[in-house]
């Protein structure tokens, strides 16, 4: 508004007279002039006194008095305005700068700089010392804008620029020259070793279905069909009182793009976890700022010692020679997507070294990406925990993920006319639906079909009779390929052969043999088989098995293995019972790398020898024997009625699950499980929960009928379980059988993709919640989000960008925003009534605008950096904010300057991330009257020797808690107490009863996290 009042005509001729006047030969000058040298004031020649300066003030601030409208200020202040203008107009000379650098300052920043040099006086009024302030940054402006006038600003600017960039070039001649080549070699080699990633991944291999009628390899982007992966526990986090439910899913493919940069993915054999290796390194090649590293374990001879960074290429027989350090500096770099298959695929003696080669690698490299794949019964829960690895389960596949594999299945053989009939048969045979759960097992479904049109097996060892048919004579034959080397081998010789080299891997926990133990293996086995009795050259025959099979391969140190381990298993289960190991077979039943051979053993089985590997199995009388008993009665076609009683009912005490790890071991059984597990009635909360992430996990037609029978459970944890799992299934099915029908109290429902927002509007009323993740239309999200939704959460969309469609659900009142990078105003929501704000990672948004006008918020949370020096430059002042939640880098450069501020807040969140609070930060926190609640991260406990005596505080909660914390100290600072929460594991309670003597007075209790 000062700008209506002091025209640019007026005030530009008075600026003017500040300044010296330009003399002949001024464009000569080279270098920038001091202020000191320019203004009028100063100087053996000066033109103006300090008394004059004083008069050009006046005059100022006379037009502007005399201005139409409104005195700016009470007329009894007008001469200590003009003298706080003099004195910082006279304070241009004291400036430590030149007229360049005052240019590239900007009028505002200048303005400041006059400010700090000469303070506005402290008895002026509010009004005068906004006018004041106003006034100078007028003046400024046009002192910039005389400065840009002058005849010789542009020619020293143009001259400054250049002595900079000649400075700088001269530097990084200096930096290449004792560097030489270095970056130029990196460049050049990442280049060609992306190219060899790009074509050596791109390509698919589903071993064992290179048949006649289709192609070897297939391409990655035209087949490969998303996987799901399943987090299951994740650390509680939510909105008011909803929060995430115990099951989280996310595509597979996109492990690394939430911010979890270490992963162990688990999963069984065939459900696509090498494939999905294969797609991460092709993304991660064609990304600039990522160099991939694929490690397959199963190439690791048991005992060597796992590859150091140097060896990492030539670990996997890449041929390209790298620089000298190169896979080092890539790491150092914080570049590397470190990709490690197969954990399961060597002895469980090497595991243990294994672990520790990755936290050595982790601490040597910090922040690179990591993922480790294995079975899922191959490690126990938890296995990397300490190297802070999430476990994420790779879900079966659903009808939709079937349907696509199918479809893209067919399209990459140009067979598109045979893929309806599969479609059909996968949707009406009941074996069928079971068997095709994994890629590797849809993928058989559909070759078989392809090469014999007519005919779909009817259980898994018809498949794998089929397969093995299909690839040891059939393929040869109908190519009308010759015998190699004169060595000529029928079907079920070749199947001998290869049932002892399995079934010796097998016995020796190994994954692959040196190839003169194979050999060794053949040659005692080539007198049984007439047409190679008198056969010497058992190299010949290796070579005949290695070449036509489709069975095994060669690895690159000359070793020997077969293609995929659910083959090896079939085969070598057939041959243990041959010789009669029913007893080897129970044995090991405990031990992971023989679950698969177990269960083919009862499908080859005769049944007397099912009967009696079962009962042994029995007996061990371990949960997981008798889960795997139970797994095996779908392979046994054949069986007395009396056994399968037996197994039923031995694992029938196994149901209902008493927790969720039991849980998760029934779904090994596959869905026959689901026939034993029981209705709600007469379980205990924990039970029915644990029934729910049975059937959850599951995801069958037969998994929806459990649950719809838990849908009027009123425990929190099986209603929050049951709203979690709605991705699991049809969307619409689902929403009709389930979620109409649950209590959504305290619950929020997630929302990820399109169909399930589309659906939202369909909800019952009594939805009012939601969680919504991924890029969704905020078109769409505006019209299909119910009227009465009251909490929602928005996260990874970077498609929002304007909030103002939010201002549509009238009845918001808790919003959360996190990773939402188009957002770049809060301003729209103080239109709203939110009394709840959330703010995660908004890289769009590091100044948090908008956030000082949202005066209704109570309650608010912050992770990233607040910008000023503190809490009240960018929180809202004018909010009377009765909870603060402060994590992360909130409050690294404001730290706690402010927060008394707030006098009503009742509720102070410190959670990790949080410097530890200083002398200073505590005094704010003492100074609040109302505090009662204090939420303290175990991490700023070092720091409580700095904490005064809080007596207003009655509850403190402590989480995570590991049990050995040191809580003296808070029991004489926070005298008040009758209430301490502590949030952990089991060694929580460890704690409790420490703390039962440091707060007699308090009420301890433990919550799980």
């Amino acid at each position: 508004m000062l700008g209506t009042r002091l025209a640019s005509s007026l005030i530009g001729p008075l600026v003017k007279r500040l300044f010296v006047q330009e003399g002949s030969g001024a464009g000569l000058v080279g270098n920038p002039e001091r202020l000191s040298a320019l203004v009028s004031f100063r100087g053996e020649k000066r033109e103006l006194t300090e008394k004059d300066v004083r008069k050009l003030a006046a005059r100022l601030v006379r037009a502007a008095v005399d201005s139409p409208g409104e005195p700016p200020f009470p007329p009894d202040e007008e001469t200590a305005v003009t003298d706080g203008l003099a004195h910082k107009l006279f304070a241009l000379g004291d400036l430590d700068m030149n007229d360049v650098q005052a240019v590239q300052l900007g009028y505002r920043d200048l303005a400041h700089a006059l400010h700090r040099q000469a303070p506005t006086p402290a008895d002026l009024s509010a009004d005068a010392s906004y006018f004041l302030e106003s006034l100078t940054e007028w003046a400024c402006l046009h002192i910039v804008h005389f400065f840009t006038q002058r005849s010789t600003f542009q020619a020293r600017t143009l001259l400054e620029h250049s002595r900079l960039l000649a400075e700088i070039i001269a530097k990084l001649d200096e930096l290449i020259r004792r560097n030489p080549l270095r970056g130029d070699q990196d460049a050049a080699f990442e280049g060609r070793y992306r190219s060899y990633i790009d074509k050596k991944h791109s390509r698919v291999t589903i071993y064992g279905v290179d048949l006649l009628h289709s192609p070897d390899h297939w391409p990655l982007e035209g087949t490969y069909s998303s996987l799901e992966a399943a987090l299951l526990r994740p650390p509680t986090s939510g909105l008011g009182e909803g929060h995430v439910s115990d099951t989280v899913r996310l595509p597979a493919e996109k492990l690394f793009q939430d911010g979890h940069d270490r992963n162990l993915l688990l999963s069984d054999t065939g459900s696509g976890k090498t494939v999905l290796i294969q797609w991460l390194a092709v993304e991660a090649a064609r990304q600039v700022n990522q160099v991939p590293f694929v490690l397959p374990l199963r190439d690791l001879t048991p005992g060597s010692v796992p590859p150091s960074p140097e060896r990492f290429l030539s670990f996997v027989g890449c041929p390209l020679q790298p620089p000298a350090q190169w896979a080092e500096r890539v790491l150092t770099n914080k570049r590397g997507t470190i990709l490690v298959d197969g954990l399961d695929a060597i002895p469980t003696a090497d595991r243990l070294r294994i672990r520790g080669w990755l936290a050595d690698l982790m601490q040597a490299f910090p922040d690179n990406r990591w993922l480790v794949t294995s079975r899922p019964t191959a490690v126990h829960s938890g296995w990397l925990a300490a190297s802070d690895f999430r476990e994420l389960v790779l879900t079966p596949m659903r009808r939709t993920d079937v349907t696509d594999f199918v479809h893209r299945w067919h399209m990459a053989v140009q067979a598109a006319d045979l893929e309806e009939p599969v479609l059909h048969a996968l949707r009406t045979r009941r074996h069928l639906t079971r068997l095709a759960t994994s890629p590797l097992m849809c993928a058989l479904i559909c070759a078989l079909h392809r090469e014999g049109h007519e005919f779909l097996h009817s259980d898994l060892k018809g498949l794998y009779d089929a397969a093995l048919s299909m690839l040891l004579t059939r393929r040869d034959r109908e190519r009308g390929m010759r015998p190699l080397d004169d060595i000529d081998l029928n079907e079920e010789q070749q199947t001998a052969l290869l049932q002892r080299l399995a079934y010796t891997l097998i016995l020796s926990g190994r994954k692959a043999m040196e190839r003169f133990t194979a050999e060794g293996l053949l040659e005692r086995c080539l007198p049984s088989i007439a047409s190679l009795a008198q056969q010497k050259n058992v190299t010949a025959v290796l070579d005949h098995l290695l070449l036509r099979s489709g069975l095994l391969r060669r690895l690159p140190d000359d070793g020997v293995a077969f293609l995929h381990d659910a083959l090896r298993d079939y085969l070598g289960a057939q041959d243990a019972l041959e010789k009669g190991h029913i007893d080897v077979l129970a044995r090991h039943a405990d031990d992971s790398s023989w679950e698969a051979v177990i269960r083919m053993a009862v499908a080859h089985a005769r049944p007397r020898e099912r009967a009696g590997l079962l009962r042994q199995l029995l007996a061990r009388g371990t949960p997981r024997c008798t889960v795997l008993a139970l797994a095996c009665l779908e392979h046994a076609s054949l069986l007395d009625p009396v056994v399968r009683r037996e197994v039923e009912s031995k694992a029938s005490a196994l149901v209902p699950p008493c927790t969720e790890e039991v849980a998760r071991t029934l779904t090994e059984a596959g869905p026959l499980v689901l026939e034993l597990l029981p209705g709600p009635d007469s379980l205990s909360d924990q039970e029915a929960y644990a029934v729910a992430v049975t059937a959850s996990l599951l995801g069958t037609d037969g998994a929806l009928a459990v649950l719809r029978r838990y849908r009027e459970h009123p425990s929190p944890a099986v209603r929050e379980q049951l709203a979690g799992a709605w991705s699991q299934f049809d969307t619409d099915v689902y929403l009709h059988e389930v979620l109409e029908h649950l209590d959504p109290t305290g619950l929020s429902l997630a929302i990820d993709r399109p169909d399930q927002l589309r659906t939202a509007c369909r909800l019952p009323a009594s939805w009012s919640s939601f969680r919504l993740q991924g890029p969704h239309d905020p078109q769409l999200l505006e019209a299909a989000l119910p009227d009465v939704t009251r909490q929602l959460f928005l996260s990874k969309n970077s498609l929002l960008i304007d909030l103002g469609p939010l201002l549509t659900l009238t009845s918001l009142r808790h919003l959360a925003l996190d990773d939402c990078p188009g957002v770049t105003d809060l301003s729209p929501l103080a239109q709203s009534c939110l009394v709840g704000l959330r703010l995660g990672r908004l890289r769009g948004l590091p100044e948090l605008n908008g956030l000082k006008s949202l005066s209704t918020l109570r309650s608010l949370s912050v992770r990233q950096q607040l910008p000023g020096d503190a809490l009240t430059d960018s929180l809202p002042v004018e909010a009377e904010l009765d909870s603060l939640h402060l994590s992360g880098r909130a409050a690294r450069t404001t730290g706690f300057r402010g927060l008394s501020h707030w006098r009503t807040l009742r509720e102070l969140h410190l959670d990790r991330g949080v410097a530890r609070p200083t002398t200073e930060d505590w005094a704010e926190v003492a100074a609040l009257p109302a505090l009662g609640d204090l939420f303290f991260h175990p991490s700023l406990l070092s720091g409580v020797t700095l904490m005064p005596i809080l007596p207003q505080v009655t509850t403190l909660h402590i989480a995570p808690v590991r049990g050995t914390e040191h809580l003296s100290l808070l029991s004489e600072r926070l005298p008040g107490l009758n209430s301490v929460v502590l949030q952990g594991g089991s060694d929580a309670s460890l704690l409790a009863e420490r703390c039962a003597d440091l707060f007699p007075q308090a009420y301890v209790t433990v919550e799980e996290r």
